[in-house]
C-alpha cells in the first residue's frame, strides 16, 4: 500500500484519461487484497504483442493501451523501459504517459531483432509507484522480405561415367533469413536447365527439400559428354510460384573416366630390325589409341609379350610421354641361331576394364624383327687352353695347335694367327694353322713362370670388313726335370776360435722341385788338403748340415771352404759351393773382437777392389788439378811481362842442359 502523501507532495486530482481509440488494454494486476482473488487468473500471463515487420508510415502506430485501476481516483503517469525503449536501440517504442498508449515509432526488422522485452511502470504525480511493473513481450511478425541465398554460387561435383540411375552426385544448399518456421523460410529446389541435353534433357534430378542431386537416366559417357552444367533454383514459400522469392546457382558436374575403352593398336603388324649381339636397343615402337582420359590409369598402356620369345630376349616397356610400347632387346641375339623373330604383343591398361567391357582383337599385335648379321669376333675354344710338358724342350719343338672358331658360319672367312703376349719370347705360332712351336728352351725356373705355369696370349683375326679379332690364352704347365745343381746357403758366416769353438749350420738351395731337390748330401772337398785337416762337416738332416773347426789352432782370418752338395734327382747333380767363413777371436757374448778382421770380413774382394780403384782415381784427379793450377799461374806471369812496358830487362840467365839437347829456361832477374 502507498504511504500517505507528505505536505510537499503534489495534490492528486482524479482526471480519468480520454479513451479516444479502441485499443487492446493491458491492465496492471490489482494490488488490493479485495481484488487479488478476483483478477489473479487473468493476470497470470500477459499475451505477447505481435507487430509485423516492415510496417509502412505514418508513425507512430498504436499497439496497446496500458492502464491501472487506480487511474479512477488519481492521476497516473505511465512509462516503459528496456531495449527498444530507453535502452539501445532507443526510440523504437514510445508510450503516452497519460493515456498509457504504447506505440511503435519506426519499422521493425525481424531478421535484426525478432522480439523485444519491455517493462511497463505506473506512478503517481509524485513519482510514487502505484503498481508493480509488468513485463511486455513484443514479437516481430516475419514477412517474406528475403530471397534464398545459395552458400556457393558455383557448385562442382563428379559422377563416374556409366553410372546407374539413382547414383548420388552432390548436394546444393541455400539459406533464407526469414523465419524457417514459416513458409517465408521454407525452401524448395528444382533444376531449371541442363546443358548439354544429351543423351536426354533429364539426366539428373534434385530432391526439392534437401538439394541432393542424383542421376535419373543411364548413358553417361565421358568420351561423348565430359561435363554437364545445371541451373538450380531455390524458392521460398515452399516453392509457391505466385508468392515465393527465388534465386539460382550453377552446378557443374564433371563425368569422371572409367576404363571402358581398351587400348587398340594402330596396326596389326609392326616391323623392326636389330644387329646381332646388340642389347638395350629399341627395335620397334608400338602405338595404340585409347579413348579414355589421357595420363590416367585407364589410359596408360602396359605391354606384354605373349608369344614368340621363349628365351626372354625382348621386353616392351612403356614410354611415359607417348604411351608407346618400346620393343627392346635385353639379351644378345645370334644371327646364326635365328634370323627373324615374330612376337605377339598384348596391350592393356594399368587398371582392369570396367565390368562388361572386353578386350577387342585390336588389343593384340604382331611384331616382326629381322636380325642383321655382323662380323663377330672369333673365339678360341677352350680358352684358356692348358697343356703339360717337361721343361727343357729344345727350340723348334711342336707344342700344340691353338685355333679359333668363327661364329659367322655364313661368311666364308680366313683366319690369321699372331702372337700377342709371350713374356719369355719362347713361342711361335703358324699364322695359318695355329701350330705353336718353341724358339727357345723352356725353363721352369724362369722368372716368367709362376707356380710352374707359363701364360702366353695369341690373337686370331678374320678376313671380314672390318676385320674382327679375338684372343686366347695358352697355359703351359712345365714339369720339373733335374736341371739345377744345389748350392750352399748361407754363403758367408762367422765362427769363433776362442774362447770356445762353435759350429755353422748350412743348408742347400735348389731351383728344382722334389724329388729333384732334397734330401741333399754334404761333403768337404779333398783339395786343398788343409780343408779336411782344419774343418769337419756333419749332416744334421736331409736338408741341413753343420760345419765346425777341428780341434787345434787356426789363424784368425777369412777362409773359403769348398763344399760338395749332391741332390736326390733321378740323375743326381752335384755342385761345389764355397762357404766364406771368418774365423775370429770372440768375447764372452760370441762377438768378434778383432775390428780389422771385422772390417775385412764385412767387405768382399770385389768391394775392396772397387774402393781401391776409387781412391786411385781420386788421387789422379787431385794431381791433375794441381798441375793445371801451376800452369795457369805461369801463363798469368807471362802475360804480365808483355803488358808492363816500364819494366827493364836487366839480366837473362840461360841454362843449357847439354845432355838433354838444349832446353832453355828463362828466369826473370829483378
Amino acid at each position: 500500500m502507498p504511504s500517505a502523501p507528505s505536505t510537499h507532495q503534489v495534490q492528486e486530482v482524479a482526471v480519468p484519461p480520454v479513451m479516444s481509440k479502441d485499443l487492446r488494454e493491458i491492465v496492471f494486476p490489482s494490488r488490493n487484497a479485495d481484488s487479488q482473488l478476483k483478477r489473479m487468473k487473468r493476470d497470470w500471463v500477459i499475451p505477447p504483442i505481435n507487430v509485423p515487420e516492415n510496417a509502412r508510415s505514418p508513425f507512430p502506430q498504436e499497439l496497446v493501451r496500458i492502464r491501472s485501476d487506480h487511474d479512477k481516483n488519481r492521476s497516473l503517469r505511465y512509462s516503459v523501459t528496456g531495449p527498444g525503449a530507453d535502452q539501445p536501440p532507443t526510440g523504437i517504442f514510445i508510450i503516452d504517459p497519460i493515456a498509457g498508449e504504447l506505440s511503435v515509432n519506426k519499422p521493425l526488422d525481424r531478421e535484426h531483432i525478432a522480439n523485444f522485452h519491455l517493462r511497463a511502470h505506473a506512478v503517481d504525480l509524485n513519482g510514487n509507484q502505484v503498481e508493480n511493473p509488468i513485463d511486455i513481450v513484443i514479437n516481430v511478425i516475419d514477412m517474406n522480405d528475403n530471397r534464398p541465398e545459395f552458400t556457393h554460387q558455383i557448385w562442382n561435383g563428379t559422377v563416374p561415367e556409366g553410372s546407374k540411375p539413382g547414383t548420388f552426385v552432390m548436394t546444393v544448399t541455400s539459406v533464407d533469413k526469414d523465419d524457417p518456421k514459416t513458409a517465408n523460410g521454407m525452401l524448395r529446389y528444382k533444376i531449371l536447365s541442363q546443358n548439354p541435353e544429351s543423351p536426354t534433357s533429364n539426366m539428373f534430378t534434385i530432391n526439392n527439400k534437401t538439394g541432393g542431386i542424383i542421376t535419373v537416366a543411364a548413358g553417361l559417357d565421358r568420351e561423348k559428354v565430359p561435363q554437364y552444367t545445371l541451373i538450380i533454383q531455390a524458392s521460398d514459400m515452399e516453392g509457391n510460384p505466385m508468392y515465393g522469392l527465388t534465386n539460382t546457382a550453377t552446378a557443374i558436374i564433371r563425368v569422371t573416366d572409367v576404363n571402358d575403352n581398351p587400348p587398340e593398336f594402330t596396326a596389326e603388324t609392326f616391323f623392326g630390325e636389330v644387329p646381332e649381339n646388340r642389347v638395350n636397343v629399341i627395335v620397334a615402337n608400338l602405338t595404340v589409341t585409347d579413348k579414355d582420359q589421357p595420363n590416367t590409369p585407364a589410359w596408360n598402356a602396359v605391354y606384354k609379350i605373349t608369344g614368340g620369345d621363349p628365351t626372354g630376349r625382348f621386353s616392351v616397356p612403356t614410354d611415359p610421354t607417348t604411351n608407346e610400347g618400346l620393343v627392346t632387346v635385353v639379351k644378345p641375339i645370334d644371327y646364326e641361331i635365328s634370323r627373324t623373330y615374330v612376337l605377339t604383343v598384348e596391350a592393356r591398361n594399368e587398371v582392369p576394364l570396367a565390368r562388361g567391357i572386353h578386350s577387342p582383337r585390336q588389343s593384340t599385335a604382331t611384331v616382326s624383327i629381322r636380325v642383321i648379321d655382323v662380323n663377330e669376333s672369333p673365339y678360341f675354344e677352350p680358352n684358356p687352353k692348358l697343356i703339360k710338358l717337361e721343361e727343357g724342350m729344345l727350340p723348334e719343338s711342336t707344342l700344340t695347335t691353338f685355333t679359333a672358331q668363327d661364329p659367322d658360319r655364313f661368311m666364308q672367312q680366313n683366319m690369321r694367327y699372331s702372337r700377342l703376349a709371350d713374356p719369355a719370347n719362347w713361342l711361335r705360332i703358324d699364322p695359318n694353322t695355329g701350330r705353336i712351336t718353341t724358339i727357345a728352351i723352356l725353363d721352369r725356373e724362369s722368372p716368367f713362370v709362376k707356380n710352374s705355369l707359363y701364360n702366353a696370349t695369341f690373337l686370331a683375326t678374320d678376313s671380314g670388313v672390318p676385320p674382327a679379332s679375338g684372343t686366347g690364352t695358352l697355359q703351359i704347365f712345365l714339369l720339373d726335370i733335374n736341371d739345377n745343381a744345389p748350392r750352399v746357403s748361407p754363403r758367408e758366416a762367422e765362427i769363433c776360435q776362442k774362447p770356445e769353438p762353435n759350429a755353422i749350420n748350412i743348408t742347400a738351395l735348389d731351383g728344382d722341385l722334389n724329388p729333384n731337390a732334397g734330401p741333399f748330401a754334404f761333403e768337404l772337398a779333398h783339395r786343398p788338403s788343409d780343408v779336411r785337416r782344419n774343418w769337419t762337416i756333419t749332416r744334421i738332416s736331409g736338408d741341413y748340415a753343420q760345419v765346425s773347426l777341428r780341434s787345434g789352432h787356426i789363424e784368425s782370418g777369412i777362409y773359403e771352404i769348398p763344399i760338395i752338395i749332391t741332390d736326390s734327382g733321378n740323375l743326381p747333380m752335384s755342385n761345389t759351393s764355397y762357404l766364406r767363413i771368418k774365423v775370429c777371436q770372440c768375447d764372452i757374448n760370441g762377438d768378434c773382437t778383432d775390428q780389422q778382421h771385422i772390417m775385412a770380413a764385412g767387405l768382399g774382394t770385389g768391394a775392396i777392389i772397387s774402393i781401391l780403384l776409387c781412391i786411385i782415381i781420386l788421387l789422379i784427379l787431385v794431381l791433375m788439378f794441381v798441375v793445371w793450377m801451376k800452369r795457369r799461374d805461369k801463363e798469368r806471369q807471362a802475360k804480365q811481362l808483355l803488358i808492363d812496358p816500364e819494366d827493364d830487362v836487366r839480366d837473362n840467365i840461360l841454362k843449357y842442359d847439354e845432355e838433354g839437347g838444349g832446353e832453355e829456361d828463362q828466369v826473370r832477374v829483378m
